[in-house]
C-alpha cells in the first residue's frame, strides 16, 4: 500500500481528492510554469506535470524512501493552438473570456505519476472539450470583478461562478476542475498501484 503525495498547492485538486475517499497528503513544489513554445497544448500539460513531480522528488527528500507514489497535474485550457494558461492580469482575464464566448475550447490536464523508491513512472494527459454560449460584456465584466478567473487557467472555473456559461461538455467533467479522476483510477490500477482509500465523501 503506497502513501499518496499530491504535488500541487490547487485546492481543487484536494478537494476532488478528498470526495473520492483517496488518503493522501499535500506537498506543494517551487517551479515556474513556463510554456514551450516548440510543444503542442497536449505535450506541455504532460511536460510541466512531469516537471512538478520531479521537482516534488527534488525538493522532500524525505520522499525518496520506500512507500510514496507522487501525483502531479498541470492543466491548460486551449483554444486551437493557442494556450490560455492564468490570466496575469484583469484585463487578460477579459481577454480570455471574449476569446471562449461561443466557441468550444479544450481543456487539457497533463499528470504525471512517480513511484519514490523505484523510480517507476507513468505520464500522459486528458482532454475534454468544453463549449461556452456566447457572453455578453456585462456577464464577462461582472465575473472577472469577483477575481475567481486569476488563478484559474482560461479565466474561468467550471465548478464556480462560470458553470452557467458552460453549454456543454464532451469528456471528463473532473478534468475541467482539474484531476481527470476516471483517468487516474485506470493509471493505478494497470500499473498495480494501491492506495489507501475512503469510500467517496460528496455530499
Amino acid at each position: 500500500m503506497l502513501n499518496l503525495v499530491l504535488a500541487s498547492q490547487s485546492p481543487r485538486r484536494r478537494e476532488l481528492l478528498f470526495e473520492a475517499g483517496y488518503e493522501f497528503t499535500v506537498s506543494p513544489v517551487k517551479l515556474s510554469e513556463n510554456i514551450e513554445e516548440n510543444l503542442n497544448p497536449e505535450e506541455n500539460a504532460s511536460h510541466l506535470a512531469t516537471q512538478k513531480a520531479q521537482a516534488c522528488l527534488d525538493q522532500n527528500k524525505d520522499l525518496k524512501s520506500q512507500g510514496y507514489l507522487i501525483l502531479a497535474a498541470d492543466t491548460i485550457v486551449a483554444l486551437g493552438d493557442q494556450i490560455l494558461g492564468k490570466p496575469t492580469s484583469v484585463e487578460e482575464a477579459l481577454a480570455f473570456l471574449r476569446l471562449l464566448s461561443g466557441r468550444a475550447h479544450r481543456v487539457i490536464t497533463g499528470m504525471a505519476l512517480v513511484e519514490s523508491h523505484s523510480g517507476k513512472f507513468w505520464q500522459g494527459y486528458e482532454q475534454t472539450e468544453v463549449e461556452f454560449r456566447s457572453l455578453t460584456e456585462d456577464e464577462i465584466q461582472e465575473y472577472v470583478a469577483t477575481g475567481e478567473p486569476m488563478d484559474k487557467a482560461g479565466g474561468y472555473g467550471i465548478q464556480g461562478r462560470a458553470g452557467k456559461f458552460v453549454s456543454s461538455t464532451t469528456g471528463s467533467w473532473s478534468n475541467v476542475v482539474g484531476l481527470p479522476l476516471e483517468r487516474l483510477e485506470r493509471v493505478l490500477e494497470e500499473n498495480g498501484w494501491h492506495i489507501r482509500r475512503q469510500p467517496p465523501r460528496k455530499s
